[in-house]
């Protein structure tokens, strides 16, 4: 009895520490997945979005436009590389990754993105931002299947009551 406890622990232990070495190695390739979405504001081209996101992936930006598909993605991002954001620098600052099940992880992006003008003339300077992705892992390959940012407004963070929880 002694003997089926000790391999059942070794076991439980061994996957346990495979699961955790698995999770590392899945946090190291999303960041990598995340890192070709800077490249690409880089570039000023999202074409290569083919490779790090499904065909159904959707994308919510900072005023509420939502992209319902990879195609529209791709194709607001162009335009918006093309009107506003050719010369604005996007920084990433932070990333928190949380899994939800073995093929779906939940991150937090934050990003410094430098000042642009709108196309109705809107200037805005530069400022921090959130993003929530879901990345969903395909063929052993994992994707961004969708995205929503937003500004850090710093203002309100001083307002948020979380800060004044009671700590237990």
């Amino acid at each position: 009895m002694k003997y089926l406890l000790f391999i059942l622990a070794t076991w439980g232990f061994s996957t346990f520490t495979c699961l955790a070495q698995n999770q590392e190695q899945d946090k190291a390739i999303i960041e990598g997945q995340i890192d070709l979405f800077f490249k690409d504001w880089e570039n000023h081209n999202f074409e290569n979005m083919v490779n790090y996101a499904t065909e159904d992936s959707d994308w919510v930006n900072v005023v509420g436009m939502w992209w319902k598909n990879r195609k529209e993605v791709i194709y607001a991002h162009n335009v918006f590389h093309k009107v506003m954001f050719r010369n604005t620098k996007l920084t990433k600052t932070s990333v928190h990754t949380r899994f939800i099940t073995k093929d779906v992880a939940i991150v937090r992006l934050y990003w410094h993105m430098g000042e642009y003008t709108t196309p109705s003339g809107n200037h805005h300077d530069e400022a921090e931002n959130i993003a929530m992705m879901v990345f969903v892992k395909k063929a052993e390959k994992w994707l961004l299947t969708a995205t929503e940012n937003l500004v850090i407004e710093e203002a309100a963070q001083k307002s948020n009551p979380v800060n004044r929880m009671p700590k237990e």
